[in-house]
């Protein structure tokens, strides 16, 4: 008997995912719970084991597509067996490897886009109708493209260079994680009126501090600093919700984490209950899981107020957007050398470059330049 399964819900909201590879081909066996298919989402890369043993009938999606979340994923059913994604339409799979083939000839695998595709009709160019939609939208004669897809079948791509014009471009289709950063830093700056403050600060006290704690991660120390302002200014450890400012008691502060496919942000909870060593340990535990896909989706979101070190990949000022669900973000830059006036004077010393961003429905400017001036005064202490 065949089983249809349908792509779950991996992740709290997830909408959809894109199949990074199989597997198991078709027509292969497959044992219960054995990975079958590997998946991304915008958080993490997955690997989703067969619900039932047997012989992989259809694949829901070819690697590099994206697959809505309750879409059929996969059919595994039983050597020899037929499946059809339509009624009346039986297909014969090719026999799993190492099972005996069944009688008969074997029926064409069903989809060969040539043999029963739109896009192959007589007297016009090959292509499917969404394709040819892309080529209206864009103003592009399809007469005139020439096809690279199977059989000289036109593919979106094509349409869009077309369009580009006679230079050469290069097109790469955002894997899952970058949409949803693109998504969310999106809807942050259509939907919150940013405001950024700046200011320097002496980086020398922090430095000696850190080195004093044996060198754990500079977001350690700002974190176990920043703690206490959020507890006195509390419109920067909140939320704007309709009419109302919701001001969180708890401190789960967000650090950016640096990955190949762009900046997460991991999230450290109950950041006020932990010391300078707890919240060093949960830094580099955190920031290895981002990197390596398998950080837990509640590690990944839910943050009341964000540290962006920029300066660990050679940043300085900058305007930094407000994670969506919170109001206020810190960037912390680079401490190079340069001329700065102490007691009076010009010397060579090293300051830290802050740059806060935050949402000026809740906080006004006044009240910005009143956490930046703690802020540099927690920062600059001993």
């Amino acid at each position: 008997m065949a089983h249809e399964f349908h792509l779950p819900d991996i992740g709290e909201g997830l909408t959809e995912a894109t199949v990074i590879s199989w597997y198991v081909a078709v027509g292969s066996l497959v044992g219960l719970d054995e990975p079958m298919v590997e998946v991304e989402t915008d958080k993490a890369v997955v690997d989703i084991p067969a619900p039932h043993a047997g012989v992989l009938l259809h694949q829901g999606a070819a690697p590099g597509e994206r697959i809505a979340v309750d879409a059929l994923l996969a059919v595994v059913g039983e050597a020899g067996e037929t499946w059809s994604p339509t009624a009346g339409a039986p297909v014969q799979v090719p026999p799993a490897a190492g099972a005996p083939s069944g009688s008969g000839d074997a029926a064409p695998i069903v989809g060969r886009l040539e043999e029963t595709s739109p896009a192959a009709s007589a007297g016009g160019p090959q292509a499917l109708p969404l394709v040819r939609r892309l080529a209206s939208q864009l103003g592009v004669d399809m007469a005139a493209v020439a096809g690279s897809g199977p059989g000289g079948r036109i593919t979106e791509d094509d349409v869009r260079n077309a369009a580009a014009g006679t230079g050469p471009v290069r097109r790469s289709r955002m894997s899952a994680t970058r949409r949803a950063i693109a998504d969310n830093l999106a809807r942050s700056w259509r939907e919150i009126p940013h405001v950024t403050t700046y200011a320097a600060v002496d980086a020398d006290p922090l430095l000696a501090a850190r080195a004093a704690a044996g060198k754990p991660p500079l977001e350690a120390l700002l974190v176990a600093r920043i703690v206490p302002l959020l507890v006195e200014y509390p419109l920067f450890n909140a939320s704007v919700v309709g009419d109302e400012i919701v001001e969180r008691l708890h401190y789960d502060v967000g650090f950016a984490v640096d990955t190949p496919d762009g900046l997460m942000v991991a999230v450290i909870r109950d950041a006020a209950g932990r010391d300078v060593a707890e919240l060093g340990d949960e830094v580099r535990r955190l920031a290895a899981a981002v990197r390596e896909r398998a950080a837990r989706p509640e590690e990944l979101r839910g943050q009341t107020f964000t540290v962006s070190n920029i300066g660990a990949v050679g940043g300085g000022y900058g305007t930094p957007i407000v994670p969506y669900g919170t109001t206020a973000i810190l960037g912390v830059g680079r401490a190079d050398p340069r001329p700065v006036v102490r007691d009076g004077q010009v010397v060579v010393g090293r300051e830290l470059p802050l740059s806060l961003s935050y949402d000026h429905r809740a906080v006004d400017g006044a009240a910005g330049r009143a956490f930046m001036a703690a802020l540099v005064a927690a920062l600059g202490a001993p």
